[in-house]
């Protein structure tokens, strides 16, 4: 038997249906009886109800059960980060800060900017909605603002020197005192707007991805391990040369203790008066600076002689080699790989014959108009052609090898065998200048190529800390904004580190979104304990925390 409610009237009929087979063996409902309206007060339907309470024994009287639901605040992801965040020593901040005067601390707030940048990263607003749906450890969400979060960058960048010395300070026992390697790459992180005012840290440029866009300089050094150890803000047109020296030398005085130091830096930083100025950097111990540095594509011609006879050794050999030689009195290693040798030859091969089809093509033509052919559209001129032709030769970065005469009044143009010998000479290899005298020439190419674990660092700062855009404008918010995107990527290091280490293959990330199914009543049951509930997942256990008071 079952209930069934039916409409009759504008009213709403209880019923009470019973279930039974034909005699052909089908089943059918009929109804057994009608209880009475719904929709009637202390109507015959009441009274049923009321006796089918008293016969379980409950009062007639009784309110009906309510299903309570209870707000939940995610812990686990901040607990951890929390718990990482003191055992770094981070929470020494507060010491170097107290002398900034507000009534809330600033060191929490500069935690929770951080800790966001992590779990959920957003802008200052959405910050404090985040805050809302977490427990932060010894926090009270309601005595953070949106100024002072904002007060508190800059009171970040009023302290800006302790601050750095600080973490400088917590961050040398990460650091090998015999041997550092350390990598230093620049990048550029995009701001929002369109106007550029006198004294703005935000300029317009050509950006890493290749687009002109507002925009600002970070530079990042990080050691062997992959753990940042320093960051520098320049402006957005700055050029990437001039910002090793002052970078190297902020380095060397704020790790004194360091007895031997290797930088690495990536194409596009070598010039001949920087590797003159870091042959003369020494160490406060009085050793030299030793440095490995790549030679950028652009300066490759100047090593033509020197490479002819490693290019006809290493010809027709399907294997990688690597050959020493000396340039400018310092060690030249080249690194030559034949797959990627013969990739960059067929894909220049296919744009220079592109180009040569467009080439015909606009001949072709003009050649018709000539002869009094009639095509539709503007008619083509020499002087259009020209042009034309070489914005795309520029656009396919082959102005070395294709040759456009705008000088001549008719469109010509030819093809530099001998700048297109020499470029294929080039293909596959990867030439490095370096004064590091123990290492072999394997050896140097392995150090150099860990540079790629910086570019994974930008990466996590692009996407999983989502340092751009940035909405600032302010130089010096620009400047608190990035300090405090560098200290989560710390923590972002070393969790991956710790998690590599305990053989776990879960990124940081994937991890903190685990752990923020960890949860705690909004409300909770007693002032002692804090029960957490969270749904089953990989790697968590369900359990009770011991959360301290606010």
């Amino acid at each position: 038997m079952f209930v069934k409610l039916t409409r009759s009237g504008g009213h709403t009929y209880a019923q009470l249906m019973g279930s039974l087979r034909d005699a052909a063996g089908k089943l059918r409902q009929r109804t057994i009886a009608t209880l009475g309206r719904v929709d009637e007060r202390s109507g015959q339907v009441d009274a049923v109800l009321s006796t089918l309470l008293r016969a379980k024994g409950h009062s007639a009287d009784a309110a009906t059960p309510q299903i309570k639901f209870e707000s939940a605040l995610a812990l686990g992801d901040v607990w951890a980060l929390d718990q990482l965040w003191r055992e770094l020593g981070l929470d020494s901040l507060a010491g170097v800060l107290r002398r900034a005067r507000y009534t809330t601390p600033i060191e929490q707030a500069i935690r929770v900017m951080v800790f966001n940048r992590l779990c959920d990263a957003d802008s200052k607003l959405g910050t404090l909605r985040w805050l809302q749906t977490v427990s932060m450890p010894g926090l009270e969400p309601s005595k953070i603002t949106q100024q002072h979060l904002l007060r508190s960058m800059d009171a970040l960048m009023d302290h800006q020197g302790a601050v750095d010395d600080c973490v400088a300070h917590l961050l040398r026992p990460l650091i090998d005192d015999e041997l550092s390697v350390v990598f230093y790459d620049l990048t550029t992180i995009r701001s929002q707007g369109l106007s550029v005012q006198e004294g703005d840290l935000c300029h317009f440029g050509m950006s890493k991805e290749g687009v002109v866009a507002r925009q600002f300089m970070l530079g990042v050094v990080q050691t062997a391990d992959g753990m940042p150890i320093y960051h520098e803000v320049f402006d957005g047109n700055t050029a990437e040369a001039p910002t090793m020296m002052p970078t190297i030398r902020k380095v060397l005085a704020r790790y004194a203790h360091i007895f031997r130091l290797v930088m690495v830096a990536d194409r596009g930083r070598l010039f001949i008066d920087n590797l003159n100025e870091l042959a003369a950097i020494t160490l406060p111990n009085g050793q030299c600076l030793e440095f490995i540095l790549a030679v950028p594509g652009r300066r490759y011609g100047e090593f033509v002689e020197l490479l002819q006879p490693l290019h006809d050794a290493a010809s027709g050999k399907a294997a990688k080699s690597i050959a020493e030689s000396k340039w400018e009195g310092r060690r030249l290693i080249v690194a030559h790989d034949p797959a990627r040798a013969q990739e960059q030859t067929a894909l220049r091969a296919t744009r220079i014959a592109a180009l040569v089809a467009r080439a015909e093509q606009l001949a072709g033509k003009l050649d018709g108009q000539d002869a009094g052919e009639v095509h539709q559209g503007r008619k083509l001129s020499d002087s259009g052609a020209k042009a034309r032709f070489f914005h795309e030769v520029a656009e396919a970065h082959l102005s070395k090898i294709i040759n456009v005469d705008l000088k001549s009044g008719l469109f010509t143009y030819d093809i530099d065998a001998k700048a297109l010998a020499r470029a294929q000479m080039m293909d596959g290899k990867l030439l490095l200048v370096t004064n590091v005298a123990e290492l072999d020439p394997a050896q140097i190419v392995a150090r150099y190529k860990s540079l790629a674990d910086i570019e994974r660092g930008f990466k996590v700062l692009k996407s999983e800390i989502e340092i751009a855009p940035v909405f600032h404008r302010l130089p010096e918010r620009i400047r608190a904004h990035a300090s405090i995107c560098f200290m989560a990527l710390i923590l972002y290091r070393v969790m991956r580190q710790r998690l590599t280490a305990a053989g776990h293959v879960a990124s940081p990330e994937t991890v903190l979104a685990q752990l923020s199914s960890a949860k705690r009543l909004h409300q909770p049951r007693s002032a002692h304990h804090r029960h957490l509930h969270h749904r089953s997942r990989p790697g968590i256990h369900a359990g009770r925390f011991e959360h301290p008071q606010p």
